[in-house]
């Protein structure tokens, strides 16, 4: 079988999509997957050294990989009402945010992308792993955090109090589906491999939803919050038809995003082609 590395994150949204690919459920076509699980924005500093053939990536950091990296039209966490929260644990607007401090999950992050248009006065960034966000925002080691994937369910029940709903304000903004995450290949594999996996992924997650009790176990085992009604919410929230294929509101959407990047100067003008 030819082996193909796979990085992906441990959040339910990717476990879910990859369980029937990763444990050849479905056919695989020839093709074995040696996965590794990291945080997303470990996964984006790792493809700019080029370390998986296939691998998760924040939309943001994408945008700096294009000569690397091509991006497969099924397993993106892309849609609405889906994006990051900023929030903190007073109730006291803040009106000076030159000075506040904000945990970020991540420098390419897409969540910090968001932030960096909304909030472009910002200078004082702490980056962590998403999962120790809400805790630095409870003890006020941080004035301010974006939460992503499971905290947008849990950040109320802790006492945090929202500021802005950072996708909200794309939608907005932009009058398009916010893109998170997206799948990549790289450019050095081959064209009719990436077209495979790419339709592994499609078939991956017909399989996950057809039987969704199949990946329960693989989920939960890899998932930040094991309360089943949790990894269900946020399962049904992040894979949706956009993960099956981005179509053509997705496309416009990842388009916008780039148009947007390029003219606040967050990343380099390119006019590589970004899709498989």
């Amino acid at each position: 079988m030819k082996k193909i590395t796979l990085g992906i994150s441990p959040c339910p949204n990717d476990t879910f999509i990859f369980d029937a690919m990763i444990h050849q459920k479905i056919d695989t076509k020839g093709l074995e997957f040696l996965v590794e699980y990291h945080d997303v924005e470990e996964l984006n500093m790792k493809a700019f050294d080029g370390h998986y053939d296939v691998t998760k990536l924040s939309y943001h950091a994408f945008l700096y990989l294009l000569d690397h990296y091509q991006l497969l039209h099924s397993g993106s966490a892309l849609g609405s009402g889906v994006g990051p929260l900023l929030v903190t644990n007073s109730t006291q607007k803040i009106t000076d945010w030159k000075s506040t401090s904000v945990a970020i999950p991540g420098k390419y992050t897409t969540a910090n992308f968001l932030l960096s248009i909304a909030f472009p006065e910002i200078q004082n960034k702490v980056v962590m792993e998403f999962s120790e966000i809400e805790s630095a925002v409870m003890v006020g080691k941080v004035d301010a955090g974006l939460i992503i994937h499971e905290g947008r369910f849990t950040y109320a029940q802790k006492g945090l109090i929202k500021v802005m709903d950072m996708g909200l304000f794309w939608e907005r903004q932009t009058s398009n589906l916010i893109p998170l995450g997206g799948i990549a290949s790289k450019r050095t594999l081959d064209k009719p491999t990436s077209e495979t996996i790419n339709q592994l992924i499609r078939s991956s997650i017909k399989y996950a939803f057809k039987d969704r009790e199949s990946s329960r176990d693989f989920v939960k085992l890899h998932a930040q919050e094991m309360d089943d009604t949790v990894i269900d919410q946020h399962i049904d929230l992040y894979v949706n038809k956009y993960s099956l294929d981005l179509g053509a509101n997705g496309l416009a959407a990842i388009e916008r995003m780039k148009r947007e990047a390029i003219q606040n100067h967050l990343i380099p003008n390119t006019q590589k082609e970004m899709f498989l």
